[in-house]
């Protein structure tokens, strides 16, 4: 079949949980079909762009800039129309004119809106079979986030942000004829928001086991590893809690550890936390993360909001890296506590984990085994996206 897959970050490299997930479903299409790439693309791409050509018919794309002043904008339009400001936001002249002529000049027999975000523009694909891949149930990750907020205008914004994305996603899966969740959770939080049954296929997001390599750690490391973009949210939520709250305890017991926050474009209150007293690290972007995963001792996934599924724990177990993570952090994915991961939901029994792990390097060998032969046999690409056909 012709495939159309419109996606809102270019997939390549896959250096952030969305581009990982929309990159192995992007390699199992064209091993099956003719894909058509249509992506945003933020400055010069063109390395990554003529990448993915190896593996698509043909790609296009089409910039997309972003700021304060144009969010602002983008924010006044929002209240005006009574549209969620994240469409709003992402409403480009430049896709809709790209879009309509690639439409008008070829036939496409599906049109594949990776993320909430391209649905509107798959909706303008006449004669395609229009799906709609939801990466998370957009409106509980928001809703979530709502509930985590100090009283104040962003926390009003976005309690009227997460009830409007609601009604928007629910109509969008009343409309496409086909609906792919990343997990059961999800699944039910959209078929919450269309409002009647919908058929909604589960597709966890998968990995590729071979490009995905376990990393050779160190004998007794004392570093713990948080990694994911640090302009996202849940994430600022979930490391200024572990911060504050957690890592102290972790200290009394054990002041020779670290902790190495890596991801792009850190906010002023994560990178305030940089601090040789306390082992604190802030690096920012990192495009080769192996020193830090060596010298791991595990992984913390500490999230209070979110939704979907974490990519970084599939990759993490990939790696051989224990991870510690509260019971939201591991939503969706297939895992045993106490088994192939370690859990905890307080300061106190969070921080009781990872002193576990610190102090009993055979334990953590152990996380890393079942976690990497978890992914192979659940998580795979090759096997995870068969539902796609």
């Amino acid at each position: 079949m012709n495939v159309l897959l419109l996606t809102q970050v270019l997939p390549y490299p896959p250096d952030s949980g969305p581009k990982v997930k929309t990159w192995n479903v992007l390699k199992y299409l064209a091993q099956h079909h003719e894909v058509t790439l249509l992506s945003f693309v933020r400055g010069d791409q063109s390395d990554d762009v003529r990448h993915l050509k190896q593996y698509c018919r043909a790609v296009h794309t089409a910039p997309m800039q972003r700021g304060a002043a144009q969010d602002a904008w983008y924010m006044a339009r929002s209240l005006l129309t009574g549209q969620p400001f994240l469409m709003v936001r992402d409403d480009r002249m430049a896709m809709r004119r790209l879009i309509d002529r690639l439409a008008t000049e070829e036939h496409f027999d599906v049109a594949h809106a990776d993320q909430l975000n391209m649905a509107q523009y798959a909706a303008r694909v006449s004669g395609a079979f229009k799906v709609f891949d939801a990466h998370n149930a957009l409106w509980l990750l928001y809703q979530r986030l709502w509930q985590t907020m100090r009283p104040g205008l962003r926390k009003r914004l976005l309690g009227r942000d997460w009830r409007l994305l609601r009604e928007y996603e629910g109509r969008v899966c009343r409309q496409f004829d086909a609906v792919l969740a990343v997990s059961h959770e999800d699944k039910a939080a959209l078929q919450e928001a269309a409002g009647q049954p919908v058929d909604i296929t589960v597709i966890p997001i998968a990995i590729d086991t071979d490009e995905v390599a376990v990393v050779g750690r160190d004998a007794e490391p004392r570093h713990i590893l948080h990694i994911g973009t640090m302009y996202w949210p849940p994430n600022i939520d979930g490391v200024l809690w572990f911060a504050h709250e957690v890592y102290p305890l972790i200290r009394q017991q054990r002041p020779d550890v670290c902790f190495d926050i890596v991801g792009a474009r850190p906010p002023q209150e994560i990178v305030a936390l940089d601090d040789d007293r306390t082992g604190i690290h802030v690096t920012g972007y990192v495009a080769d993360p192996s020193p830090y995963l060596q010298r791991a001792a595990l992984m913390v996934v500490p999230l209070r909001a979110g939704g979907g599924m974490r990519v970084k724990i599939l990759n993490a177990m990939a790696q051989g890296i224990p991870i510690v993570s509260t019971t939201l952090g591991y939503e969706g994915i297939q895992v045993t506590p106490g088994r192939d991961i370690l859990v905890g939901d307080t300061p106190e029994a969070f921080a009781a984990e990872i002193i576990q792990v610190l102090n009993d390097p055979d334990l953590g060998r152990q996380l890393a085994a079942n976690g990497r032969r978890l992914v192979e046999e659940k998580y795979d690409y090759r096997s995870a996206c068969r539902p796609l056909d």
